[in-house]
């Protein structure tokens, strides 16, 4: 089912169960705004999610509802990440709606790294 950005936050979903410790996950770094842990489905030889500790379903609903302390929480977080357990040379990508790819109603930035990664989009 296609994620639309603008959906209802389901509490339901697998970052969510994460969170909520319903679900382990392999953890590498949390704050106060965030946890990020290493993705079950790797797609790089280094592939991190960093997910906001509160219910956003996207980028454009954590930028539009999210307090200043979380955006600095969660932005200061993937910061934290990258430099301290990925090293120089790295992509973020976080994907919103259906259209962008998000296959999961919970925001998230993965990190990739540990390889070239080649072109932003398949050509």
């Amino acid at each position: 089912m296609p994620i639309d950005a603008t959906q209802p936050y389901d509490d339901a979903n697998i970052f969510a169960k994460i969170l909520r410790g319903d679900i382990p996950a392999e953890r590498v770094y949390e704050n106060d705004f965030a946890l990020a842990f290493h993705d079950i489905a790797p797609q790089a030889p280094v592939h991190i999610l960093v997910i906001p500790r509160g219910p956003y379903v996207s980028w454009d609903d954590f930028s539009a509802r999210a307090s200043d302390a979380e955006i600095a929480g969660f932005t200061r977080a993937v910061g934290h990440v990258a430099r301290e357990h990925v090293g120089p040379g790295y992509r973020l990508l976080a994907n919103t709606g259906g259209h962008g790819g998000q296959e999961v109603p919970h925001l998230h930035v993965h990190i990739f790294a540990g390889a070239p990664l080649g072109p932003m989009l398949a050509r």
